[in-house]
Order: structure tokens, then sequence, then C-alpha cells
């Protein structure tokens, strides 16, 4: 991954999209009208910047990619599967993140003195927990998304579809208690707040149901789970390429 660290920051600076919904949200005044005071609202999209970044899958991309041009079928003789290769692939380019991140977090200070904050340990340690656990979700559910491509060469564009709601329903362009009740209700019974809205909102020191979030996090993983395995075993069986 350090090879690529060139394309690796390229990708940093696409996920500042918390970042520019932070100077959106703070030159509208809504903030204020949804009960937020500017400091709330500066730490919950800072941490918000900061999940994303630790959170990006794109497993279906160089998994399609791979299908296609007949480089997975080497992989699945080998003996371990070839979603824990991308898993590694996965840490590996997190990693690899950190300085940049840390860079672009150094900018935002530079640039806002007072903007920057140290989060307490306690909340620092859920903080990376939760990211643990959001980024694990996330996975899972783009495996779902990724078995696809044993049955279609644009799997990808279904997981573009999956965009929409992540960014609305997951708290990136807007903190979940701005909206409406409903819209509330319908967000906490996706996946998509609990990859974003509660680890941003444990790093930002906000009151947040610690049990509830990582209780929502592993029932969806454990839904999850199950349905890939099942759909990973039902696609092997009609995989075909050059060699396989």
């Amino acid at each position: 991954m350090l090879e690529y660290r060139a394309e690796i920051a390229l990708w940093a600076l696409s996920g500042v999209l918390p970042l520019i919904m932070l100077g959106v949200w703070s030159g509208s005044g809504a903030a204020a009208a949804a009960g937020l005071s500017p400091q709330q609202l500066s730490q919950y999209f800072l941490a918000a910047f900061v999940v994303r970044q630790f959170t990006v899958v794109w497993l279906i991309q160089v998994f399609e990619d791979d299908a296609l041009q007949g480089r997975l079928s080497p992989f699945l003789l080998q003996p371990l599967s070839p979603l824990w290769r991308y898993l590694a692939a996965h840490f590996s380019e997190q990693a690899s993140r950190i300085p940049f991140v840390a860079v672009m977090l150094l900018v935002v200070g530079l640039a806002a003195p007072g903007l920057l904050w140290l989060p307490s340990a306690g909340a620092l340690l859920l903080g990376i927990l939760a990211i643990v656990a959001a980024f694990l979700l996330r996975f899972l559910l783009q495996v779902l998304v990724t078995t696809l491509c044993f049955w279609s060469e644009r799997a990808a564009a279904l997981d573009r579809l999956l965009m929409i709601p992540y960014l609305f329903l997951s708290g990136i362009v807007a903190p979940l208690e701005t909206f409406p009740p409903a819209v509330r209700r319908l967000a906490l019974a996706t996946p998509f707040p609990w990859m974003v809205d509660f680890p941003a909102r444990l790093l930002a020191g906000e009151p947040v149901n610690v049990a509830l979030g990582f209780g929502a996090i592993a029932a969806w993983c454990l839904l999850l789970l199950p349905i890939g395995h099942w759909l990973w075993r039902a696609g092997l069986r009609r995989y075909s390429a050059m060699g396989a």
C-alpha cells in the first residue's frame, strides 16, 4: 500500500465531504435552529470526517475487476478465502492513511484555530472501537453486493445506488438529531447511522447509548454474515473463468 501512497492521498482527499458540510451548516444558521452549538457542530463533523476516512470500503471495485480479468481464479485455489486477502488490504490501506489524515486535520487547525479538540481517553478508546466495528459492518454489507459479481458483470452499479441512502442516513451530511422524528426512526432502522453517526458522536464526546450502538452493530453483523456466506457459496458454484 505504501507504494501507492500518492493514490491513497487522493483517496483521503476525496473523503472531505463532512468538512464541506461543516462549512455549509456553519454558514446557514440551521445548527442553532436544531439546538446545536457551533462547538458541537464542529466537533461532530470533524469526528465524522475521521470516521469516514477509516471506514471506507472499496471491495466491490477490486473484486469485480479481479473476477472479470480472471485474477480471482488463483485466489480461489488457495486454502484461505479471498475475502480475507481483501480485508487485510483494507486494513493496510487504512494504516497508510493515518499520516495523510493527520496532515489534513493539522491544516484545518491552522486555518481555523480552536476548531480542533482532544477527546478524553474514554471517548477516544470507545470511538476507535466503534470505528473498527463500523468498518466491519460496512465491509459485510459490501460483501453482499460483491457476491452479485458472480451473477452480473456490473454489480458495482448497485453499490453506487447504496451510496445514496448511506450519504443521507449515516450522518455524513447532517447530524441525526437534526432529522425529523419520522426520518430519524427510519434511519435508525437501517445499518447506515451506526457506520458514521454513532462512532462520530462517541469521538465528539456527546451523550450516546453505548450499549445500544454496539448492540445494533453486532445485530446487523450477525444478520449479514450468514447471508453473505450463503451468497458467496452459491456464487462460487456458478463461477467460471479461464483456467477455472
